[in-house]
């Protein structure tokens, strides 16, 4: 059980770090700009909540395989390919758990009182610093939540990443994947364990999730 447990992690922390980080920034650029297309750009960000997993990760593996130009071109670099190992699975979670973020960051920054903004541009800042001194720090708690919410998301993967990064024993094998694996070779003790410990994990999450969701409605009580 600690192998696909281990997996899990390392594919928890760095997707849910890579969704937080590209989703604020997907999240802020959605909330502050106005051009032509933003609505197309907000719905394929938006994709990964609608499409069946499966479906997600037929089409990264078209995008990321080996045969792909994205593909090829990180294999040249790197010396290993993205579709079969570790790296395809922290992808795969991460284009999972994006759209969570970045709908989170969106609305938490157009939450944002526009007058502590406008007050920041009279002293001089410029925009970026009034993006990162302001504008975040006001929305933190809801961008927090939809990080914690990305997280989860990347846990609980199962369909892109089995698609992506395949069922490789002590390589790609989270512990989605494992359970099924179990469940497959009707071994119900190993699915139940696996089951316990990643319910555990989400739950942990969740609580994470709501209590800082509820943190904004308590200060103003």
């Amino acid at each position: 059980m600690w192998t696909p447990l281990w997996i899990t992690i390392r594919v928890t922390l760095a997707a849910g770090a890579i969704a937080t980080i590209v989703g604020t920034l997907a999240g802020y650029g959605l909330a502050k700009s106005r051009f032509r297309g933003r609505r197309l750009v907000e719905a394929i960000l938006s994709l990964p909540i609608v499409l069946p997993p499966t479906v997600l990760g037929y089409y990264l593996l078209v995008a990321l395989g080996r045969r792909s130009v994205i593909g090829r071109w990180w294999e040249q670099l790197t010396g290993s390919p993205i579709a079969f190992t570790l790296t395809g699975a922290v992808v795969a979670a991460s284009i999972s758990a994006l759209p969570y973020v970045v709908r989170a960051a969106r609305a938490a920054i157009e939450g944002v009182d526009p007058r502590f903004e406008a007050a920041a541009r009279t002293m001089g800042l410029p925009e970026w610093c009034v993006g990162w001194h302001v504008t975040l720090p006001l929305a933190r708690r809801s961008v927090a939540a939809g990080s914690a919410l990305g997280f989860a998301r990347a846990l609980g993967d199962f369909g892109a990443t089995v698609m992506l990064a395949g069922n490789i024993p002590g390589r790609t094998q989270t512990m989605p994947i494992a359970v099924y694996d179990a469940v497959q070779a009707n071994d119900s003790g190993r699915a139940r364990s696996l089951s316990i410990v990643l319910g555990m994990l989400a739950i942990g999450l969740l609580l994470i999730v709501n209590r800082l969701g509820d943190s904004p409605r308590r200060s103003a009580r």
